[in-house]
Formats: C-alpha cells, sequence, structure tokens
C-alpha cells in the first residue's frame, strides 16, 4: 500500500503544483490564493462525498441483515477473523456480477455487491470474493483507490480518467488482495472459480465506461467494461488468468513450478504475503484467531492443505 500511497500522493502534489504556478503566473498572487481554496474546496468534496457519488452511479442501497442473513454472517465472520470493523454493506441491482470497496478508514469501509453477484455464485465463492475485499481494507489500499475514483469522477474525458487510474491504482495491488484474501479463507480454489465466473458474465453484460461508473472501475474486483475502445483503456485489472494460475499456485496445484509464498506478521495483526522463487518458507502454526491467522516460528514448511487454515489450531504440514 506504501508504494500506492507514494505514487498518488506525488501525483496529488504535482497536480497541485501546476495548477499554482499556472494561477500565479496568468492571475497573480490572486490567483494563486484563489485557487488554493478551490483546491482545498475540492479535496473536502472528494474526502466526504466520493463515496456517496460511487454508490449512486451503481443504484446501490443499504441492505439490513434481515434481508441478507447469509452476505452479514460471512463478512461477520471475516472481519471478526481479520480482526477488522465490520464494514456497512451495499446491494446494487445491477445484473452484471460485481463487487467493491469504498472509504478512507476501516471504520468507513462500505462493501456494496451487485444483485448478479449475489445470484451467480456459491457461498464458498461469495466467502472468498468478500475476503478479497477485507484485504482491501486490511492493506489500506482502497483508501487510495477511493481517494482516486473521488478525484477521477471530476474529469470529464474518458482518457484522462485513464491516465489517473493508471498512475493512482496499479494493476498489483490485486494480486496482493487474492493472496491475502485467499489465506483469511484457507480456500484459494474458490476464488480462482469465482474470478473467472465473474469475468466470464461480465464480458457477457458489460457496463458503459461513462461517468462517475468509469472513474470508480479500478474499485471492482473484475473490470466492468468491454475490453476494446474506452472500455479497454479504462482497465487497470491484471489478467484473469493470471489471478487465477497465481490461485491455483497457492492451493498445492502449481503452475508455478518453484514459486512459493513467504509470510511475515505485521504489528496491526495482518499477514503479509511476499512471492518468492526460492525454497518452500515456513508458516509455523497457524489459526483463525480475533488477530487474524497468527504465523509464528521459523521452521520450514510447505503451503498446508486447501482448507486447512479454515480449522482452528491447525498445523503446516
Amino acid at each position: 500500500m506504501r508504494c500506492y500511497g507514494v505514487r498518488a500522493t506525488l501525483f496529488a502534489a504535482a497536480l497541485c503544483a501546476v495548477l499554482l504556478a499556472a494561477a500565479s503566473l496568468w492571475l497573480g498572487l490572486v490567483g494563486a490564493a484563489a485557487v488554493s481554496a478551490l483546491l482545498v474546496a475540492l479535496g473536502w468534496i472528494i474526502y466526504f462525498h466520493s463515496e456517496r457519488k460511487v454508490l449512486t452511479a451503481l443504484r446501490a442501497r443499504p441492505v439490513s441483515e434481515v434481508e441478507r442473513p447469509d452476505l452479514y454472517r460471512i463478512v461477520r465472520e471475516l472481519a471478526f477473523s481479520a480482526h477488522l470493523p465490520v464494514p456497512r454493506l451495499f446491494v446494487s441491482p445491477a445484473a452484471q456480477p460485481n463487487i467493491l470497496t469504498i472509504g478512507y478508514s476501516p471504520r468507513s469501509a462500505t462493501v456494496c455487491c451487485t444483485e448478479g453477484l449475489l445470484r451467480l455464485l456459491t457461498l464458498a465463492e461469495l466467502r472468498a470474493v468478500l475476503a478479497h475485499e477485507l484485504a482491501h481494507v486490511a492493506r489500506r489500499d482502497f483508501a487510495v483507490s477511493s481517494w482516486s475514483a473521488g478525484l477521477a469522477s471530476f474529469v470529464a474525458s474518458c482518457p484522462l480518467i485513464a491516465v489517473m487510474l493508471h498512475i493512482t491504482a496499479p494493476s498489483g495491488r490485486e494480486y496482493g488482495a487474492d493472496i491475502d484474501g485467499a489465506l483469511l479463507t484457507g480456500d484459494p480454489m474458490a476464488l480462482a472459480s469465482a474470478l473467472r465466473k465473474i469475468d466470464t458474465a461480465a464480458l457477457a453484460q458489460p457496463l458503459r465506461p461513462r461517468g462517475t461508473l468509469a472513474a470508480a472501475s479500478h474499485l471492482m474486483i473484475a473490470h466492468p467494461f468491454p475490453p476494446h475502445g474506452l472500455g479497454g483503456m479504462l482497465s487497470s485489472h491484471p489478467p484473469t488468468s493470471e489471478r487465477v494460475r497465481r490461485l491455483e499456485a497457492l492451493s498445492g496445484g502449481s503452475h508455478l513450478p518453484g514459486c512459493y509464498f513467504a509470510a511475515t506478521l505485521r504489528p496491526s495483526g495482518t499477514l503479509l504475503l511476499r512471492g518468492v522463487t526460492l525454497r518452500p518458507v515456513g508458516l509455523g502454526r497457524c489459526g483463525a484467531a480475533r488477530n487474524g491467522i497468527r504465523v509464528s516460528g521459523s521452521r520450514r514448511r510447505n503451503w498446508p492443505a486447501p482448507g486447512s487454515l479454515r480449522r482452528p489450531g491447525c498445523s503446516a504440514a
């Protein structure tokens, strides 16, 4: 997340500097002061209203636990395991299966599923994609993505939106969330299956790339627009085939010979994985606890069998 945050910060600072320099050159100090005030106002609007704009573009509405008990149960279990607050849940009537998370902190996070997603996926697959979204929250990269969506929503040109999204929301963030989400559920193949289904259905039912929806496309788990023309230009997601291949390697059905994952526990309690091409790395003892998935010890172990991380107190074989 630090890389994405630094990149977005540098982009915002450069943009502000260019605007201030142009204003002072053409309009003098008064113009520079006016532009400064406008930039402050713009920042305030982006921070407080970008979430509302994105949810409105999707025609999303909040849902209660009475309406979606299974959805709330899964999210509550995952949030507890990841040591995160339970996010607010919205549902969009869109037929295309997709999901996104928007907000600026774990306490303000909002997860929005489409009706198409809830109809298409099994409970195991739904659990996997929700874990992916909570991984974005734990990694804090969703805050940068939310900010870039709010800023891009003020740009009328799709090519300019595309440039902004590629600068502030690189595709690598999806790989990290895939791995962390798969580790949280202990079932990488469920996420791989869900990504295949979502990608196929999104290609069959693409959304129109316009306005706020175009600015928020990078927040979704899969690219929502057609792969050609303006839709393809806005794509900031890595290829689904590569995401699935990495998840299959993580599950033990290695399509990437010699690729293993080094796990380190952050002070916040979240687990950081880094892909390496050395020998198998020890995960030690693991268990789903309130502080997330614990990792201790330095013994060298192979990756546990798929699904084994679901059992509290499990040991890597």
